[in-house]
């Protein structure tokens, strides 16, 4: 897919159109990470969000909780 560089107030651009987002699973708002290349190759990689300690314990232990007769049949 070839995209034009266009100016954007005082920077420069690349405009995604929304099949392209679509594509990459992008929406306005997402961060992206921008890696330069040997040779002037340009990658752009989603920023996913981590999730937080307290998060992934609320979770496991909901996990648990909902399955435990599960759990203690298989230990």
């Amino acid at each position: 897919m070839i995209k034009k560089i266009t100016k954007i107030g005082n920077s420069q651009g690349i405009i995604f159109d929304q099949t392209l987002m679509d594509m990459a699973h992008l929406k306005v708002g997402d961060e992206v990470n921008v890696t330069i290349h040997d040779g002037g190759s340009v990658t752009l990689t989603p920023s996913r969000p981590h999730i937080s300690v307290e998060k992934a314990r609320e979770t496991a232990r909901s996990f648990i909780q909902q399955n435990d007769e599960l759990f203690k049949a298989l230990s």
